[in-house]
């Protein structure tokens, strides 16, 4: 169960992000003319970035379901990406050939799956030999901000909580590296990178979307709906995310973990 939903607090995030500020680990392993697959591209900023840089080769993007792949194409048709195939496809078991991929990508998926050991092991599978799996994930508990406000602890807990309730793991970042290893890979180059919200106009969006996503996100209603919070729990812990968007000092940091695998 994917924990965030598809509210648009959440696409908000989302379609921030790009290329280069989400996938600055693969863009030295692009170029012109590979075949490269997206797995759980979300509403597809990454994707159509990715497919713009291996043009005239193509890009396969998948999601979970039809409805959630639709944000993808609707992406890709307004900047007129034309080089992308769309498939339906859950990354424990793709419906894709064998060594079929130049380049393998995920951004924020292993953390919501059930086996993400199983998911890399098909992300291997499709790869072709002497080619690349790429793989970002967010780790909740590396995160790090200012002001210590006590409703930012509450909601890190409360997340992780309800991330774990639905099979995922939070703290994925830091387990990329075992789980390739445990996939198989023996080529494997571990990094990190962060993205850091510490001026005005950052602190703003960043500190905003989490205090709309806290209410009104599928994980607002699983929170109350499981009785982790209750809804004046989730407004107190979104005035706190307001509180901390208008701190003059206000600094916040995501943590990231990172994977290049050859097969």
């Amino acid at each position: 169960m994917y924990t965030h939903g598809h509210h648009e607090s959440v696409l908000r995030s989302h379609r921030w992000r790009t290329a280069e500020n989400s996938a600055g680990h693969l863009l030295p392993y692009l170029t012109p003319g590979m075949s490269l697959l997206d797995v759980g591209c979300g509403p597809g900023t990454i994707t159509v970035d990715l497919a713009s840089r291996v043009t005239p080769g193509r890009v396969t993007a998948t999601e979970i379901t039809d409805d959630a792949l639709q944000l993808a194409r609707t992406e890709a048709a307004a900047r007129g990406q034309q080089n992308i195939d769309f498939a339906v496809a859950d990354v424990h078991a793709l419906d894709l050939p064998d060594d079929a991929f130049d380049l393998v990508h995920a951004h924020q998926v292993v953390q919501h799956v059930a086996d993400p050991v199983q998911a890399l092991r098909e992300m291997r599978r499709v790869c072709r030999p002497g080619g690349v799996v790429a793989v970002r994930d967010s780790d909740y508990a590396g995160f790090t901000w200012f002001p210590q406000l006590p409703e930012l602890d509450e909601w890190l807990t409360l997340y992780q909580r309800a991330t774990r309730a639905n099979g995922g793991e939070p703290d994925a970042g830091r387990r990329l590296l075992s789980w390739a290893h445990a996939a198989g890979f023996t080529d494997v180059t571990a990094t990190a990178s962060t993205w850091c919200f510490a001026n005005p106009a950052d602190r703003q969006w960043w500190g905003g979307m989490w205090a709309e996503r806290i209410l009104r996100s599928d994980l607002a209603r699983q929170l109350v709906t499981s009785r982790l919070a209750t809804e004046d729990d989730l407004r107190r812990i979104s005035q706190g995310w307001r509180a901390w968007a208008d701190a003059e000092a206000g600094w916040f940091v995501v943590l990231h973990g990172e994977i290049v695998c050859r097969p």
